[in-house]
């Protein structure tokens, strides 16, 4: 039996130590923890930029590497377990551990605490920040990292404290975000991307890919039993039920995370993806 690249780390010359006795490898290794250092990065399938992204690394999130060489880094995610190659810049020493996490859509990381100071960064719903003090400036707080560099401090909350207890609540403030194929952050969203991240964002986890998501997420049910929360798959694709009439969810189509009449969106996707192959409750 093959087994899945996506969750899996082994090549010819070198394996994920757990998977000894299971692949035929040169060397295994545990690897090193690292985190991501970026707001974002594209993980790939191959050590090559031209490579499409299977998915995305936000900052703060932790990983093992298993190899660096020329330029990659190759990881595994801790958050969902996904494996590929992102530059090697993107990722360092986890030290500080991440204390918050970003709970809005999309905010601004400062050089100093002051909306007014140049040269933001921008981070994503799910980054992970150590916070070590706060200030205020003409009557807005902020949270400050080690350096000096300083958020909203009403964007952020202590990790293992959630935004909201209603996932879809938090897709639906996704609308209008691009579609991305790989996307998982608030610059740029696919189907089970958007998915995974509102799930992630309430403490539930969830597997990356849509045909991962239709095995495995929560439990199977009926279409004539949707309501509000369920998931729809297609082949390739999957919807939010915001309520028994209406799907939300990032898509090819619009090019953004939009609604759609339910019934509607059916007949549209079935010219490519034909009739959904299944409905399930994520919790």
């Amino acid at each position: 039996m093959t087994l899945d690249r996506r969750f899996n780390a082994y090549r010819e010359d070198l394996a994920d130590i757990a998977l000894e006795g299971q692949v035929e490898a040169a060397r295994f290794t545990m690897g090193e923890p690292a985190g991501v250092v970026v707001p974002v990065t594209g993980l790939r399938p191959k050590p090559d930029m031209a490579s499409g992204i299977d998915t995305e690394l936000l900052l703060g999130e932790e990983v093992t590497v298993f190899d660096r060489s020329a330029g990659w880094a190759w990881v595994k995610a801790a958050s969902d377990g996904y494996v590929g190659y992102l530059p090697e810049h993107c990722v360092g020493d986890r030290q500080p551990s991440p204390t918050h996490h970003i709970v809005v859509p999309r905010t601004f990381l400062y050089p100093r605490p002051d909306l007014r100071a140049p040269l933001a960064t921008p981070l994503s719903m799910g980054s992970r920040l150590a916070i070590v003090g706060e200030a205020e400036t003409r009557g807005t707080r902020y949270h400050l990292l080690a350096d000096g560099r300083a958020v909203i401090a009403a964007h952020c909350l202590p990790i293992g404290t959630w935004p909201a207890d209603d996932y879809v609540s938090l897709a639906a403030r996704f609308m209008e975000t691009p579609y991305l194929w790989g996307g998982r952050s608030g610059f740029g969203l696919d189907c089970s991307g958007l998915v995974q991240l509102c799930l992630q964002m309430i403490g539930a986890s969830a597997p990356r890919d849509s045909d991962v998501q239709g095995r495995e997420l929560g439990t199977a049910i009926a279409r004539e039993d949707l309501r509000r929360g369920d998931l729809v798959f297609w082949k390739g694709h999957v919807g939010i039920m915001e309520d028994a009439e209406t799907l939300l969810h990032a898509n090819g189509h619009t090019m953004t995370v939009a609604r759609e009449d339910f019934r509607k969106a059916v007949e549209r996707i079935a010219w490519l993806y034909e009739q959904p192959t299944g409905y399930r409750r994520p919790m």
